[in-house]
């Protein structure tokens, strides 16, 4: 197939503003390059596909970057900047791809506009959803889409689905990881770790409450999109327990994931997916997340980790003070076996062979 993927307008690729979608874009279209099909991807200006993308072509646009679905209320209209890279992006696309040979359009990013657009592009688009529930704008119009068609739907994990309005069982595709990029650690430092943009809705504030009761530091890794949010968290906890990381390329974030004695997970949403629970599973870390949205199915009480009632923080400190029962080659060896970058890619591809 020749299939153009559309990048989330949050931000360029490589910058971290995309957050989980960045990872999803590349092992998309790694894992498809590497089945022979041909790739384009369509982001912001200023993008830098990294070095398992190379084989694919990258088109950019330039434009006011898109405010995320998340933070807003759930009334909240949908507004499109007049020189937003949502408007170019679906401009370019849909003047272009069919044009150019296109076999279909491949959406990552959670906006109204390309969902509305569907039914009456030139051209086969389908997306991949990349959020839960959120905003009741982008609940009726992926509701008003499965009941077109809902094969142009698919979804990382079936708790992510559930949050949507469908008239048929949901194809679920999951997530894959180049596990070349994760090095196995199993001499974990006295060191706990969180990994997520740093924003109100990931919970911090659990997490680090959690590691000041165990008395361990807590290595925090990500965008800091709040800080006023994130000076108030550090503040609620005794100086030190805090070690904030910055965003970090893989090749540097699972360097120093793979070091720690857990992940502590803490949504307060329904997470789609939770990449950084995979990442740390492949790194031989074991994970403790609230029972919540996708890592509540990746995460196995005994197996990988443990699974918690959420919002507790007496639970979170209390399963992370037992992760030494976890074998932490068994973290590994599930995501082999469930979250590789070949088998998503399998699923992508019948997916989009199969209802094209």
């Amino acid at each position: 197939m020749k299939l153009l993927v559309v990048h989330t307008p949050l931000g360029p690729v490589g910058s971290g503003l995309g957050g989980g979608v960045e990872l999803t874009l590349t092992a998309l279209v790694a894992g498809l390059l590497g089945r022979g099909h041909q790739i384009t991807v369509l982001a912001a200006e200023g993008s830098q596909l990294p070095q398992a993308c190379a084989a694919a072509s990258l088109w950019t646009c330039a434009g006011a970057p898109q405010r995320s679905s998340q933070h807003q209320s759930r009334q909240a209209w949908i507004e499109m900047p007049a020189d937003g890279l949502l408007v170019q992006f679906w401009r370019r696309a849909l003047q272009e791809a069919p044009q150019q040979g296109f076999d279909a359009v491949l959406n990552l990013a959670y906006d109204w506009l390309p969902f509305w657009l569907t039914p009456t592009a030139p051209l086969p688009i389908f997306h991949l959803v990349s959020m839960a529930s959120v905003n009741e704008a982008m609940d009726g119009v992926i509701a008003e889409l499965a009941l077109w068609n809902q094969a142009r739907l698919a979804f990382h994990t079936h708790s992510q689905a559930a949050d949507f309005a469908l008239p048929a069982p949901p194809v679920v595709v999951g997530n894959g990881f180049d596990l070349d990029a994760y090095a196995f650690c199993d001499t974990p430092e006295p060191l706990l770790g969180w990994v997520g943009r740093v924003a109100p809705e990931k919970g911090l504030e659990d997490a680090a409450a959690a590691a000041a009761r165990l008395g361990l530091p807590l290595a925090v890794w990500g965008v800091v999109e709040d800080p006023a949010y994130a000076a108030a968290v550090e503040a609620a906890v005794p100086a030190g327990t805090l070690l904030w990381r910055g965003f970090q390329p893989t090749h540097q974030l699972q360097r120093e994931l793979g070091r720690c004695r857990a992940l502590l997970n803490t949504p307060k949403w329904n997470e789609a997916y939770g990449n950084v629970v995979v990442e740390a599973m492949a790194c031989g870390v074991p994970v403790v997340a609230y029972r919540r949205g996708g890592p509540g199915e990746l995460v196995h009480s005994g197996l990988n980790g443990w699974s918690v009632e959420p919002d507790s923080v007496d639970a979170l400190a209390a399963a992370a003070a037992q992760v030494e029962q976890i074998d932490r080659r068994a973290c590994r060896l599930w995501v082999e076996r469930q979250a590789n970058r070949a088998v998503f890619a399998q699923r992508l591809e019948q997916w989009l062979s199969t209802y094209r």
